[in-house]
């Protein structure tokens, strides 16, 4: 079952980080997800551009759009990973991992599979 793992954590802390910081976080991930790339488990693994770069559309009679999105949250959506793992248990555990070397909340969400669009046969 593909799975995604979705990471939130404070944007200005983590836009803050030294770029030392930074570089070792993604180092570790990448560890990890080399070795699911090699199992064949790995899907798309985004970052998100800073929630200043986001444009929000709020559905209505009249479609609103906004700069940014508007959750009072301490914690925004920073990225993604998409992973295919046998379970939920299995799924955790790859949060575990991916997550070892930093703080923040990691949303483990199973994921309906509609269709491949066409980026997936652009970038295969």
């Amino acid at each position: 079952m593909l799975y995604a793992i979705l990471c939130y954590n404070d944007e200005a802390a983590v836009e803050a980080w030294p770029k030392a910081k930074d570089d070792a976080v993604i180092a570790h991930r990448r560890q990890v997800t080399d070795r699911l790339a090699e199992s064949g488990k790995l899907g798309p693994v985004l970052r998100l551009m800073p929630t200043t770069a986001a444009t929000s559309l709020r559905h209505g009679p009249d479609p609103l759009v906004l700069d940014g999105p508007f959750a009072e949250t301490k914690e925004q959506l920073l990225g993604l990973y998409v992973v295919d793992c046998a379970s939920l248990e299995e799924a955790i555990e790859t949060a575990k991992q991916i997550g070892a070397s930093d703080t923040g909340t990691f949303e483990i969400r199973p994921l309906r599979y509609f269709n491949a669009g066409s980026l997936a046969k652009e970038t295969a």
